[in-house]
């Protein structure tokens, strides 16, 4: 618990914990049309005490836009990121304890899809479901499954191999006892590190097919469909593109941080640096 509260640590937790915070409770923080509401009088204005954070180019405030815009992203990135653990978990399991054929039938295939970038295959199949919340997810989720389950093999190859789970197999326990009391809770670590931070590739992820058309689509509200929004006013109202654009990039910044000091608290590999005399 003591490494957790470096100044790595401590920043990124409270960026993180602070947009956890807002995206849950927006619902409650907005009223219904506060983030809807129009107002053509005002629109593109400068930040104010009347709209603190300005407004878009239909005079909707955006600082409720962004409040609620946290919830759909944090939303897509948490349900792509457990879509592709529920699919690579048992992949990389399966393939990294077994080995042999089963492992070279499944990493054959997830070679295949590691050949196209993430985004280029989340773009491919969004594309191809059509742009809405539903598909956007599992797009992500897809793209991000290979890379997953390449670490958890890795992990459940490196275990599958320690005395104790020959001693298990010699004691005459099945290979799914094994892998529930053994394997499982120790690669759990090193799963719980790289979903933290797929959690921020994720967020990048649904910012970039927003903005190109290909993700969350009107009525919702995300950060990457209010950059799109905003990419004819850049040279008048500035704001517009940075108040969602820093969201994202703060979002970002605290989940690297925060996974960065979880895996070197949570990897049993990681030794500490000796203390000074």
């Amino acid at each position: 618990m003591r490494r957790l509260l470096t100044p790595r640590g401590i920043v990124g937790g409270a960026l993180v914990a602070f947009v956890l915070a807002i995206a849950l409770l927006a619902p409650l923080l907005v009223p219904d049309d506060w983030a809807t509401r129009m107002d053509m009088l005002a629109r593109l204005a400068p930040p104010s005490l009347a709209h603190p954070l300005g407004t878009d180019q239909l005079g909707r405030d955006l600082m409720w836009r962004v409040m609620l815009g946290a919830r759909t992203s944090i939303l897509i990135a948490g349900a792509a990121v457990l879509m592709s653990l529920v699919i690579g978990l048992p992949l990389g399991v399966i393939s990294g304890y077994f080995g042999g054929w089963v492992d070279n039938v499944l990493m054959r295939i997830v070679d295949a899809t590691l050949a196209f970038p993430a985004l280029l295959l989340a773009l491919t199949i969004s594309a191809v479901l059509g742009p809405n919340l539903r598909n956007t997810i599992i797009a992500i989720g897809v793209a991000f499954t290979p890379y997953l389950a390449r670490i958890i093999r890795g992990e459940a190859l490196r275990v599958a191999r320690m005395p104790y789970i020959e001693g298990a197999r010699a004691a005459g326990t099945t290979d799914a006892m094994i892998v529930l009391r053994h394997v499982l809770p120790n690669i759990m670590a090193p799963i719980i590190v790289q979903a933290t931070i797929s959690l921020a590739f994720a967020i990048l992820a649904e910012a970039g097919l927003s903005f190109l058309g290909l993700g969350t689509q009107p009525p919702d509200s995300s950060w990457g469909l209010m950059i799109q929004a905003s990419r004819d006013y850049l040279d008048r109202a500035p704001w517009t593109a940075l108040v969602p654009g820093a969201a994202v990039a703060l979002t970002v910044l605290g989940l690297n941080m925060f996974g960065d000091v979880l895996r070197d608290v949570l990897d049993p590999r990681h030794v500490a640096p000796a203390k000074p005399a």
